[in-house]
């Protein structure tokens, strides 16, 4: 097995990869634990610190609000970047979609005005902040997904007799949902990357972010880093969550992909 997952190019199971993920996890945590950096906190503390912010400073409830959050701009942009990325076949949106992919380039702070007189502030505002984050990436990558598609797949679908609708269905929303449901997948990770900025930016109405900043603003480390562990998990619950409904949705992407680890370990 040593071996094995020392050469490169070759595909492993699942046991040995589990293997893998627990040893570097462990070197991870004995590097910390025996880091010469006195000003760090320890592992001890932080396991400390998220005890008794959990219990005694409010983190479940601040966690429920930024899920809360996370799951609003998730709906609202979803909704939107399919209808922009779908709407792009039609060559009068196409503008649209391209003009709406370019303002990725924008930052949030500047928009906080404007977005502030449009919703009133408080949690709308936060969701209005994350879904212009959040929508203007998944558009450009879904954009591209649907340009993508061959020319030779949609002439085929209208030689069977199909008509324009059945022809985008076919190809535009099913021909493609796995690699939309992967590349909403990716958008979460990035929007849950940027809840502590939106946070930040409107701490009214609570969250982890705000909570995280106002602890970091007391320079109290061991609870700063026990947010952000508690920040990376739920992370990795929320990614390891769309990754089993993609397999559950688009099962076929998944034996795909195992038939091209196996013909490249052969």
């Amino acid at each position: 097995m040593v071996s094995r997952v020392l050469r490169p190019n070759r595909a492993v199971d699942a046991r040995t990869s589990g293997v893998l993920i627990l040893g570097w996890c462990a070197a991870a945590l004995a590097v910390w634990a025996l880091s010469p950096v006195s000003t760090l906190p320890a592992p001890r503390e932080v396991v400390g610190a998220l005890t008794d912010l959990w219990w005694q400073g409010g983190l479940g409830p601040e966690l429920y609000t930024t899920l809360k959050l996370i799951a609003a701009a998730l709906a609202c942009s979803v909704v939107l970047s399919l209808a922009l990325a779908w709407g792009s076949v039609i060559p009068a949106v196409k503008p649209i979609t391209a003009g709406v992919s370019k303002l990725r380039f924008l930052g949030l702070t500047g928009l906080l005005f404007p977005f502030t007189l449009a919703t009133g502030g408080g949690f709308a505002l936060k969701v209005a902040l994350l879904t212009f984050g959040m929508t203007t990436f998944l558009v450009t990558s879904l954009a591209r997904i649907v340009a993508e598609i061959p020319r030779s797949q949609i002439d085929y679908v209208r030689s069977l007799g199909a008509s324009e609708p059945r022809v985008i269905w076919e190809t535009v929303v099913r021909g493609t949902l796995d690699r939309t449901i992967d590349a909403v997948r990716q958008n979460v990770a990035m929007g849950w990357s940027m809840i502590t900025m939106v946070e930040g930016i409107a701490r009214s109405d609570g969250g982890v972010g705000a909570l995280l900043l106002n602890q970091n603003k007391h320079f109290r480390l061991a609870e700063v880093y026990a947010v952000l562990v508690v920040i990376l998990l739920v992370g990795l619950v929320i990614d390891y969550g769309m990754g089993a409904l993609a397999s559950l949705v688009c099962p076929h992407a998944r034996f795909e992909s195992s038939d091209k680890s196996e013909r490249s370990s052969s």
